[in-house]
């Protein structure tokens, strides 16, 4: 198991957007075969910085979602919502396992 952790840059001013944009995440990103975490929008401190956190198979596995992720009507229509908003200003993703866990439990 890996995790996926997307760190967002928003405008400050759009933070209504990104957590409408998290909410539908909310309902695609499952159903196309990820285990969401959550998606974390600005509260307190920086009003800048959102991340969205979930749980994949593998990197193989994870290829195959994005592609169902694209496929969606949900994730095509908030893929697009994205592009045409810009209420992102910068987007990176990042890979970790898990390596607190006990011993066999990977």
């Amino acid at each position: 198991m890996i995790t996926c952790f997307i760190r967002y840059e928003i405008d400050p001013f759009r933070k209504d957007d990104f957590a409408a944009y998290a909410r539908n995440w909310g309902e695609a990103i499952p159903r196309c075969g990820a285990d969401l975490i959550g998606y974390f929008g600005p509260h307190e401190g920086s009003a800048t910085i959102g991340y969205g956190v979930y749980n994949i198979e593998s990197l193989a596995a994870y290829e195959a979602y994005r592609a169902r992720l694209a496929a969606d009507p949900l994730g095509r229509e908030n893929y697009e919502f994205a592009r045409r908003e810009r209420f992102i200003l910068k987007e990176d993703r990042i890979f970790l396992r898990n390596v607190s866990l006990p011993q066999g439990k990977e």
